[in-house]
């Protein structure tokens, strides 16, 4: 395939509101601009897809033009939110990308399946946005990497974690040395089960839940299931970006092993790095969805420093700071998060239009790093022993 489409840089026709549609004003909605992306979302297996496909019809230079997944049940939803006719919505990836023409793609399959629909889309030289974990193996993630390269693809891996504001906050700060050098990361993060929300975090009953579970590939060995392979790439990538870049000399892990189940549903993993150690432990099963009512223990990261330390739940409005002057603790508020810096496709979109490079957990160098504490972190716990970080 040599296919190559390139972004149009078509005129906007009035200055955008970068707010969700339904907080702008009639007369500054995405109607009101003439879109400069065509957008087209390509396999739903993550149920992120229609999180991704939102913020793309509600970014104002950007229409979705095209979705597409081998079962048009998945489908359904985004179809019905976007308003797409049925000429928009395709089974077979090569139709959609030839017929709707698309400047930049969306991807949401299996994690398993990363490298696979990577090396099948590079030869277009699209760019892509690949939903997170970037890979189901180091191995995979090089391969990625090399034919990204080859087709000469910019890309980059969405964690829907960094666009939380108490994280970004917590970068921030620490950035600017309010706790000076940041010595260890300590994250617990996951939610009920993946299969207990769909897009937009709605809910589902435990009796789909039920249903669903022997056939999801989030519970397959096989497709890279499991809450370690989920989670473990957020504390690892994210907790990297807090580092500054920093890699773990050694790691050791542990999971759980569910009766009945291939994969794990609570992993601990502890990283030593040159200054210290770090902990990163990830659960499906927690009591509570953080985004509806923090469980306990709750979910976030704590960073701790040489002169102070952090605490960034998730979806907190206030961090908690200790440093000199406030070694009882202090809540901060948490920043507003302007455009392009709300979501994954403002970012990307920004980066494309200024031709400057993804930097931080989004960049495929920093990600890579994340994957190599994944698969040690993997590897550790089927070994049960202690080992060097994979190169």
């Amino acid at each position: 395939m040599s296919i190559r489409y390139h972004a149009r840089a078509t005129p906007i026709t009035s200055v955008p509101c970068l707010a969700p549609p339904e907080n702008c004003p009639e007369e500054m909605r995405f109607s009101t601009v003439t879109a400069t992306y065509r957008i087209a979302g390509i396999s739903f297996e993550h149920m992120h897809m229609g999180d991704n496909l939102r913020t793309a019809a509600a970014h104002p230079e950007c229409q979705v033009v095209g979705i597409c997944d081998a079962e048009p049940r998945r489908m359904l939803a985004a179809q019905r939110d976007l308003e797409l006719p049925d000429s928009a919505v395709f089974n077979d990836w090569t139709q959609c990308i030839e017929q709707c023409k698309p400047d930049i793609l969306l991807l949401c399959p299996a994690t398993g399946d990363h490298r696979l629909w990577i090396e099948r889309l590079a030869p277009f030289g699209l760019p892509i946005l690949l939903e997170k974990p970037m890979a189901g193996s180091l191995a995979d993630a090089d391969a990625m990497i090399s034919a990204c390269q080859r087709h000469d693809v910019r890309w980059a891996i969405n964690w829907p974690q960094v666009w939380v504001p108490s994280h970004r906050t917590a970068k921030r700060l620490s950035g600017e040395g309010a706790i000076g050098q940041v010595l260890e990361v300590h994250y617990y993060g996951g939610n009920r089960g993946p299969l207990w929300h769909t897009a937009g975090k709605d809910e589902v009953s435990a009796e789909e839940v039920a249903r669903e579970k022997p056939h999801s590939w989030f519970y397959q060995r096989a497709k890279a299931g499991g809450s370690m392979l989920d989670y473990l790439g957020y504390g690892a990538t994210l907790g990297t970006w807090y580092l500054g870049g920093a890699k773990p000399i050694e790691i050791t892990s542990m999971v759980d092993e569910p009766t009945g189940l291939e994969v794990d549903e609570h992993s601990i993993t502890i990283a030593r790095y040159a200054f210290g150690l770090s902990k990163f432990e990830t659960r499906w099963g927690t009591y509570t969805d953080p985004w509806t009512h923090q469980p306990q223990p709750r979910c976030g990261y704590t960073l701790v420093g040489t002169e102070g330390t952090i605490t960034s739940w998730d979806y907190s409005p206030t961090l908690r700071v200790q440093d000199g002057a406030h070694p009882e603790g202090i809540d901060v508020p948490v920043d507003s998060l302007l455009p392009p810096e709300q979501n994954a496709m403002q970012y990307f979109i920004d980066c494309l239009k200024r031709d400057r490079a993804i930097e931080g957990p989004l960049s495929p160098e920093l990600s890579r790093i994340g994957q190599q504490i994944v698969d040690t972190a993997f590897a550790s716990a089927q070994q049960k022993r202690t080992l060097k970080l994979l190169e």
